[in-house]
C-alpha cells in the first residue's frame, strides 16, 4: 500500500459521518402547511429521512400567516402553542439539531396543528449514524425525552472529538507497525 493511499484512508476515516447537512423541511419550500391527507404528513417525510447530530432543519413559509414552534412532547400531542421552547415567525426558520432524540414542531397558526401541520424529527445517536443501511426510526414510535439537557450537546461534541482522535491514533499505530515490518523485510 502506498503512503498516499494510506493518507487517503486516514483522512477518509476522520471525515466519515462528520458532515452536517441542511434539510429543507418536507423537501420543498411549500411543505409547511396543513396536509391535504395523511400521506402528505411531514412525519412521513421525516420517517424516511436520516437526521444526525449537527444537521439543520430549514423551513420556508409565509411569515405573515404562519410560524414554526418548537415544543415539548406534551405540547406537540395537545397542539398547545402557549409555551414553545423556541418560536420562529419571519418566514424562514433554521433549527440546528444539537443532540440525538426527538424534536417536536407545530404550526403557530390557529387551528393548523390540530389539522396536522406538525412534525417530529428523530435525530440518530452517533452509534446509529454509522449504520447507513437500517431504516430511519419512525417519529411516531419514539417516546423519549423531548428536550435533552444542554450539557448533553457538549458531551456529544467531546465524545465525537475523542472518537476521531482515537481512530487517527489507532490508524497511525497500524501504519507505523506496517512500515516497521516493511523496513525489517527490506533490511534482510
Amino acid at each position: 500500500m502506498s503512503s498516499s493511499s494510506l493518507l487517503f484512508l486516514i483522512l477518509l476515516f476522520i471525515n466519515i459521518g462528520s458532515e452536517a447537512r441542511e434539510h429543507l423541511v418536507g423537501g420543498n419550500t411549500k411543505a409547511w402547511k396543513v396536509p391535504s391527507s395523511t400521506s402528505e404528513s411531514l412525519n412521513q417525510w421525516a420517517g424516511a429521512t436520516r437526521f444526525q447530530v449537527g444537521d439543520s432543519l430549514v423551513w420556508k413559509y409565509d411569515g405573515e400567516k404562519d410560524s414554526v414552534l418548537q415544543v415539548r412532547r406534551e405540547d406537540y400531542l395537545s397542539c398547545n402553542t402557549s409555551s414553545p421552547v423556541a418560536e420562529h415567525k419571519d418566514g424562514t426558520a433554521v433549527v440546528k439539531l444539537h443532540w440525538s432524540g426527538p424534536y417536536y414542531f407545530i404550526s403557530g397558526a390557529e387551528g393548523a396543528c390540530e389539522k396536522g401541520e406538525k412534525l417530529i424529527v428523530v435525530v440518530m445517536s452517533e452509534r446509529h449514524a454509522l449504520r447507513r443501511i437500517s431504516p430511519a426510526p419512525s417519529p411516531m414510535e419514539y417516546d423519549g425525552p423531548s428536550i435533552a439537557p444542554t450539557s448533553g450537546a457538549l458531551m456529544v461534541v467531546q465524545r465525537k472529538g475523542l472518537v476521531a482522535a482515537l481512530v487517527v491514533l489507532g490508524t497511525v499505530g497500524v501504519v507505523l507497525r506496517v512500515l516497521d515490518g516493511q523496513r525489517r523485510i527490506w533490511n534482510l
